[in-house]
């Protein structure tokens, strides 16, 4: 792959800041009125500039897929199955380039850049099992001589929002099934980390991918507002935050499209006094603190039942105080730094709320831990990226701010609770209801959180319980907007419309005018 097509590496003159393009019918364009900054946020410089699409640059896109929309539906299941087969093994084959495309971008290091492609896979996984997922139901002799069968129809162009904490797995969560059922793509991902949609477009070209059925416009408002509203896109998948979530749902469906809007979370984590400490402990901070916590299914509040909070609250005090923070590209690192200067600034804004409001710091993110320099410990002096430590709070209450909104950040809130039936009140009291686990070893708490927690997603024993491929993701409340979840079956009702055929052939001989209600006996 020729990675300057994609926007990965530097290009134009020498000494120019590389350019991040859009990917319209099958080509890289970089031609822009406006341009916006991409940083590396590990070392608080510019990388380069993505170009913003104006409203012109979307209607083009758009049109791209309109005009590959006919040839593509009725291209053969088979072959996009086989196009989706070969566009896996290029995935694989490129992980490691993903990857790294990633963490350049984003900041998370590179085994959690990794771990995203990896579940990227699954989805593509999922979607290459297409012939089995598009069969529709037959009913033979429905009324004399009538049968019945129904048909998925794919919907047309279809718009994927995607945000900056998953560059590479949100787009994978949708294109492949979209296109699978027979749709066209135009994919707006985030303009902070940009790059990683254009290798996934390269290799889909590269997979035998028909131009024009999958396209990429970078930019921000105009592009989405221009998307929400333009009269040739079908549907629209969106996944960030939950105001901007709710305004993409009811600005696309007053305009008359099939919307899914996933949003934010507060995601809880309930641990019981029988629970292993340790365990608990362990799983609370891979949780809060992988992608430095900007993960819509973090553990963002740990909820500690009676007596195990004292002792839980110490295990995880000295776990944070072990981990090493860095560079995405340093392989010593455990977590990097957060995605822009200015998202860095609010989450310790909030941090310093939380102290004001009488929480208690333990672990105060705001300042560098001293390892002693030179030590190799990940040490003190990060450089000027854009880094905040791991922060634990205690004794936080329901009605400070730093447990009532999304922070998005390595901060983790714990609140006490006296019993299971305290713990699952906040759970179901908060706004939120994207992801809720509990820690036990009793089986019949288990299974009654299971039930009583009001969620899309639960754990038990397990911190983020994020869907396999096959199984569908999506939360309940504010988390989201619309009827059906992303990736997995939900996924394939909602890139296809079913369609319903009564036939019947009769004899000539037996026809006649019937003026009455249509009867099956």
């Amino acid at each position: 792959m020729d990675s300057d097509e994609t926007g990965t590496r530097p290009a134009g003159a020498p000494g120019q800041p590389r350019v991040v393009g859009h990917w319209v019918g099958g080509a890289l364009r970089t031609d822009a009125v406006r341009h916006a900054p991409v940083h590396d946020p590990a070392r608080g410089t510019v990388s380069g500039r993505v170009a913003l699409a104006s409203a012109e640059d979307v209607d083009a896109a758009v049109a791209a897929a309109r005009e590959a929309f006919g040839a593509w539906r009725a291209t053969s299941v088979s072959r996009r199955v086989e196009i989706l087969f070969a566009f896996h093994q290029l995935l694989v084959e490129h992980r490691d380039e993903i990857a790294a495309v990633v963490s350049a971008e984003h900041g998370k290091v590179l085994s959690d850049a990794a771990g995203e492609v990896a579940r990227a896979l699954e989805c593509v996984e999922f979607a290459c099992g297409i012939g089995q997922l598009l069969k529709g139901g037959y009913t033979e002799q429905a009324s004399a001589g009538v049968d019945v069968h129904e048909v998925k129809q794919p919907l047309g162009v279809v718009a994927c929002i995607t945000p900056f904490n998953f560059p590479a797995m949100v787009p994978l969560w949708m294109i492949p099934n979209a296109i699978a059922c027979g749709n066209t793509v135009v994919l707006k991902p985030s303009e902070r980390d940009p790059s990683a949609s254009l290798v996934v477009a390269r290799l889909l070209q590269e997979a035998g991918l028909p131009d024009g059925v999958v396209n990429v416009v970078q930019g921000d408002r105009v592009a989405v507002e221009r998307l929400l509203e333009h009269p040739d896109v079908e549907a629209v998948s969106f996944v960030g935050s939950t105001p901007v979530a709710r305004h993409v749902y009811e600005t696309a469906t007053r305009h008359g499209k099939r919307v899914q809007a996933l949003g934010g979370a507060k995601n809880h984590m309930v641990v019981l006094p029988d629970a292993d400490v340790d365990v608990a402990a362990d799983a609370a901070v891979s949780a809060a603190y992988g992608s430095a916590g900007e993960r819509c299914m973090a553990v963002s509040v740990l909820v500690a039942v009676g007596a195990v909070a004292d002792p839980l609250v110490e295990a995880i005090r000295e776990r944070v105080a072990r981990l090493v923070v860095g560079p995405g590209d340093d392989p010593a690192s455990q977590m990097g730094p957060l995605i822009t200067a200015e998202h860095r600034d609010r989450v310790a804004a909030r941090v310093a709320t939380a102290e004001a409001e009488g929480a208690t710091l333990v672990v105060d993110g705001r300042t560098t831990p001293d390892r002693g320099a030179g030590d190799g410990s990940g040490a003190a002096d990060l450089g000027a990226g854009f880094f905040l430590h791991p922060t634990l709070v205690d004794h936080v209450r329901p009605e400070h701010t730093v447990y009532r909104e999304e922070i998005f950040g390595p901060v983790l809130s714990v609140v006490r609770a006296d019993t299971y039936d305290e713990a699952v009140g906040l759970v179901n009291d908060n706004p939120y209801g994207n992801g809720a686990a509990i820690f036990t070893r009793d089986g019949g708490a288990a299974r009654a959180f299971e039930v009583d927690a009001r969620a899309g997603m639960i754990g038990v024993n397990v911190p983020i319980p994020v869907p396999v491929g096959y199984y569908s993701f999506g939360g309940w409340k504010s988390s989201l907007f619309g009827d059906l979840h992303v990736y997995g079956p939900e996924s394939v009702q909602f890139y296809t419309r079913t369609k319903v055929v009564t036939t019947r052939w009769p004899d000539p001989a037996t026809s006649a005018v019937d003026l009455g209600f249509p009867r099956t006996r």
